[in-house]
């Protein structure tokens, strides 16, 4: 593919001499180990000096990125840019629409338009999957199910009994949705009686699970993962806990039952909430911190226990002085 077409279809103005958008651009690659013929991107400052030495076709900028001798494909959101030249050079497997003679399918469940159902798939009683959607190997759809359209879920996901699912979900590979929450209650023997979970996980609309991933059922009432979420590997998510809109959940992240998480919040790779916690809208967590307390809107919190994320910053600095200042003290208790 040309330059020129790629800067087209990106919708991004291409920056160079007029021979430049005709040069051939086979692929894309990271900065570091890109080629002739790629196409690669900057979006973070701390690369920027690699642009010198890229070896690549063409880079994407910002539109207010230092002038290059590389041909620069500007554009107001490189990164997003980069992901649309990926789905142009790299198409994934497609799946023809058929079923496969090993699949088990309910006689009761009903499978809408244009679906493929993979090897060994089981679909349980009066469970509702709508068009297009793709069941690879192994994937097991629990009685009482009710799935949108597009759906895809990778080999051996699960969707566990009377849980609802939106259009575009997407479960890759091991994720559980509506496992049973963690509930127990000791009895007078002090042992402890396990607590019925009763109510279903709800994802909402363009949802992806990541693999290995779990999202209990409640007890009563619903677990529920708001539209456009987004929860990566070995994610836990608690029995009734919500996840508001476009809310990222990195790998490792943990939320105990009943969490209650706003929209465009984002937590960091194994961080923490404690059970009953409100985290309001566009919060963020840093990786590996954990809060107990609510949090207010538009927060940057760090540490465990949590802290703002300032004050944070200041402590670590003065914990890397802490032996240094020992070492003062104790030569001003010795004077």
């Amino acid at each position: 593919m040309k330059l020129a077409e790629l800067a087209r279809l990106l919708h991004a103005r291409l920056d160079g001499s007029p021979e430049m958008a005709e040069i051939e651009i086979t692929g894309v690659a990271g900065i570091e180990d890109a080629g002739p013929g790629h196409v690669t991107f900057v979006a973070n400052p701390k690369y920027a000096a690699l642009v010198r030495t890229t070896k690549a076709s063409a880079v994407l900028v910002t539109d207010d990125f230092p002038a290059i001798q590389t041909a620069a494909l500007r554009t107001a959101n490189p990164y997003l840019a980069f992901a649309r030249a990926i789905e142009i050079f790299y198409q994934p497997p497609v799946y023809a629409a058929e079923i496969h003679p090993t699949a088990v399918i309910h006689p009761t469940a009903r499978v809408g338009k244009d679906c493929h159902i993979g090897a060994y798939a089981v679909i349980e009683a009066n469970v509702a999957i709508g068009d297009h959607a793709v069941l690879l190997p192994h994937v097991v759809i629990y009685p009482n199910v009710r799935i949108g359209n597009h759906f895809f879920a990778h080999a051996h996901a699960v969707v566990r009994e009377g849980c609802q699912l939106g259009d575009h979900v997407v479960l890759q590979n091991g994720a559980i949705v509506g496992a049973d929450g963690f509930g127990f209650a000791k009895d007078n023997q002090d042992r402890w009686y396990k607590i019925p979970q009763s109510g279903p996980a709800v994802l909402e609309d363009a949802v992806e699970v990541q693999a290995n991933a779990c999202i209990d059922r409640a007890s009563v009432g619903e677990t529920r993962i708001g539209r456009g979420a987004k929860i990566d590997n070995l994610v836990q998510v608690g029995h009734g806990s919500t996840v508001g809109e476009n809310t990222l959940l990195c790998a490792q992240v943990g939320l105990a039952g009943s969490s209650h998480l706003g929209r465009n919040v984002i937590l960091a790779g194994q961080a923490a909430v404690a059970g009953h916690c409100t985290i309001g809208d566009g919060v963020i967590l840093t990786a590996q911190s954990a809060v107990s307390h609510d949090v207010p809107p538009g927060k940057v919190m760090s540490g465990s226990p949590g802290i703002d994320n300032r004050l944070w910053l200041r402590c670590v600095a003065a914990y890397s002085r802490l032996p240094e200042m020992v070492k003062v003290m104790r030569k001003m208790g010795k004077e």
